[in-house]
């Protein structure tokens, strides 16, 4: 009889606590994935990056045209210019979108205006339809004159130092009165840190935070925490993952697609307040909808309003 190597010991193990990590549901579960629970309504539709999916992500003309595909909210990434205006842009780089290079923060805003948004925007037929049509890096206070009343707005601090754009949004929602209107959130801790400590902002709890006591609940199927009251929680809904074993010689690792929300770590999440918002990050299927929606979402983020909203909602 062979003996099996150390790396093939582990693949054994680590498939035998994959299932672990990505099963939201009993054998006895529906076609969906999830067992029957009383009907939950339609989570809040969000267009992440403005609906990165149908048009240059971040851009009024993104946040105009999902708007009338009918979603409840934007998604929208900030940075903060070198003269402190808060503008929305995503990527470290300029050149990552755009025909301009170096980070936002080295910009003044005079200079981002000059830049083309929607240089790097692929078509379907693979055109870059707005090279010839260019399209600006909007300012945060141009987007919050195009998001209507009643619509929800999330935004996403992109930058480090944290400081600086943290200062920057801070000083415009002053300015503008719009604390109400907005839900912050951030995947630095040190931004949500100082966030957290102004009067008023509606800010999500770490990503840390979050992603740790997902992993309590998937893993050890205990809940020995929740959000701190007032806060909301936002993550992915599927994610991909190394889960990571380590043995006397040596480490075994595995990529999983890790399904972390289940009814158990919505529950834990809820324990404190059964009002606490959960917004569910790449909703881009039908089925993840149903999912999400079935597991009680507050909201869900979307890459493409146009193919996950019906023509006349």
């Amino acid at each position: 009889m062979r003996r099996r190597s150390g790396p093939a010991i582990a693949l054994a193990v680590l498939a035998c606590v994959v299932p672990a990590l990505t099963a939201s549901a009993p054998a006895s579960a529906k076609a969906d994935g999830l067992p029957a629970v009383q009907a939950r309504p339609t989570p809040l539709v969000i267009a992440h990056r403005a609906g990165t999916g149908d048009f240059p992500e971040n851009t009024l003309l993104a946040i105009t045209e999902s708007l009338k595909a009918g979603v409840d909210g934007e998604w929208l990434s900030v940075q903060a210019t070198r003269d402190g205006v808060p503008v929305l842009y995503r990527p470290t780089d300029l050149s990552a979108l755009t025909d301009g290079s170096g980070p936002v923060s080295d910009k003044t805003q005079a200079e981002l205006a000059g830049l083309n948004a929607g240089y790097g925007f692929k078509g379907p037929d693979g055109s870059y339809p707005y090279r010839e049509r260019p399209l600006r890096i909007p300012t945060l206070a141009a987007a919050l004159e195009a998001v209507p009343a009643g619509k929800q707005i999330y935004l996403d601090l992109k930058q480090a130092p944290a400081q600086h754009v943290v200062d920057a949004v801070t000083r415009l929602l002053d300015e503008k009165k719009a604390w109400d209107r907005v839900k912050l959130y951030s995947t630095d801790a040190e931004v949500t840190n100082l966030l957290s400590r102004v009067p008023g902002a509606q800010v999500a709890e770490s990503r840390d935070a979050t992603r740790q006591r997902l992993a309590e609940v998937a893993l050890e199927h205990t809940c020995k925490n929740t959000p701190p009251a007032g806060s909301w929680a936002g993550f992915e809904l599927k994610r991909q993952m190394t889960l990571q074993e380590k043995f006397t010689l040596g480490t075994g690792e595995a990529a999983v697609t890790a399904q972390l929300w289940t009814r158990d770590s919505v529950a834990c999440f809820r324990s404190r307040s059964a009002d606490t918002p959960i917004v569910m990050l790449g909703v881009n299927t039908p089925a993840d909808l149903r999912v999400a929606t079935r597991l009680g979402a507050t909201a869900v983020l979307v890459d493409s309003p146009r193919t996950m909203l019906p023509p006349h909602r």
